[in-house]
């Protein structure tokens, strides 16, 4: 079976680009054509490992002291007139892709193109198109030889009204759309009638992982440093909770263009001496091992992944029952505590339940890497693969 999987940037470190390469990597060790194609490269290799057999190719090399366009050798006038066509378009904004995607300020006219003209030649297997634009692009533009499947890797409430508008009109026209929640489920389907909607859950990059043993004072949250991830709620919660516990830490992870408020409200706190920004970590894996347990005190998610590999390390989580994502997840009170959305309270208050009670924590741990087994890469890969193997039998018969 041949399955393309398309990206805006393939070589960046993003959530979603690392679970399209566990899936790529799970598919291609159970023996299928797989191919990673990045819209834009910006680096010389992929920051998460990504399988031999998986093939990776860019539509468009936008590395330092790579020329995008360049005369042909013997073109003369013409080289030099597609060169200036060239950079007229790269100034023109795109113009199917909608102004209030998240990803909008990465196209232009010319971009745009190269993904038209690329969708347009493909006569056959399963493609995958990873956010709303190249999903969008592909309803239009794809040929009829080939599987189009949409993932969604964010709940819908977080796309603004022109992008829904866009949902609402071209989702019907895929074959599938995945999603990774059960609400996502019921809200896809009624924004998009006639859309046929998937729930299959992200997978954890691997489950052979070094598990916590939930004694140290050490809680972990991690994300991008943006009001989404609500660490300005996690700051003065982890301040009553801590209060009276100065051998307790919280460690952040992740990069952003909050960290000067964040440092703020440490200070504020006087948290200097428990709570550390710690920035970019290319070794989550050994930091989340350390954990006694994870905090989640996002605003909204799609699907937590840092969460749910945290579950891995055998580490409880502490969460926000935020659209979407963690209840699909935790059984409130086994494999951690959730506390409704915003709270601060009532998250202070389960991170001290947490840092009073040992044994609490590592029953809560045991289970939350039971928990986790069902998300491992070759479960969920099996799901991709029926679905895609579903959908060409249908194909064939149409």
């Amino acid at each position: 079976m041949k399955i393309r999987y398309l990206l805006l940037h393939a070589y960046g470190m993003g959530g979603t680009i690392r679970t399209v390469f566990t899936q790529a990597n799970a598919l291609a060790a159970a023996g299928h054509d797989v191919r990673v194609v990045s819209v834009v490269r910006r680096a010389d290799r992929p920051y998460f490992p990504l399988d031999p057999r998986v093939r990776l190719t860019a539509l468009d090399d936008r590395r330092a002291g790579t020329r995008r366009v360049a005369p042909r050798p013997g073109q003369g006038i013409a080289g030099r007139l597609r060169v200036r066509r060239a950079g007229r378009l790269a100034a023109r904004p795109p113009r199917w892709v909608p102004p209030g995607e998240s990803g909008y300020g990465a196209f232009d006219r010319g971009l745009e193109q190269k993904v038209v003209a690329y969708l347009a030649q493909l006569t056959d297997g399963v493609l995958v198109t990873t956010r709303p634009a190249l999903n969008l692009l592909s309803a239009r533009f794809a040929t009829h030889g080939v599987v189009r499947v949409a993932q969604e890797h964010m709940n819908l409430g977080v796309h603004k009204g022109d992008v829904r508008a866009a949902i609402a009109r071209w989702y019907p026209r895929m074959e599938a759309v995945s999603v990774l929640t059960q609400r996502d489920q019921d809200d896809y389907r009624t924004a998009a009638p006639g859309a046929r909607v998937e729930r299959i859950p992200n997978a954890v990059h691997s489950l052979r992982q070094k598990p916590s043993t939930c004694v140290g004072h050490i809680a972990v949250a991690a994300g991008r440093l943006r009001p989404q991830k609500g660490f300005d709620l996690l700051i003065p919660a982890f301040a009553e909770a801590a209060a009276g516990l100065p051998d307790w830490q919280l460690r952040i992870y992740g990069e952003g263009d909050r960290r000067k408020q964040l440092r703020k409200l440490i200070e504020e706190h006087h948290l200097y001496n428990q709570v550390f920004l710690m920035g970019r970590t290319d070794q989550l894996d050994e930091e989340l091992a350390k954990a006694s347990f994870y905090v989640l005190s996002s605003r909204a998610e799609g699907l937590p992944m840092v969460m749910i590999e945290a579950m891995a390390h055998a580490v409880p989580v502490v969460s926000f029952d935020c659209p979407t994502g963690p209840a699909d997840v935790l059984t409130h009170g086994t494999d951690g505590l959730l506390v409704p959305p915003g709270d601060v309270g009532g998250l202070a208050g389960a991170m001290r339940r947490l840092m009073a009670d040992e044994a609490l924590r590592a029953r809560m741990g045991d289970a939350a890497l039971a928990t986790v087994q069902g998300y491992a890469p070759e479960v969920i890969g099996r799901r991709w693969q029926d679905l895609f193997e579903e959908l060409l039998a249908a194909r064939r018969v149409r």
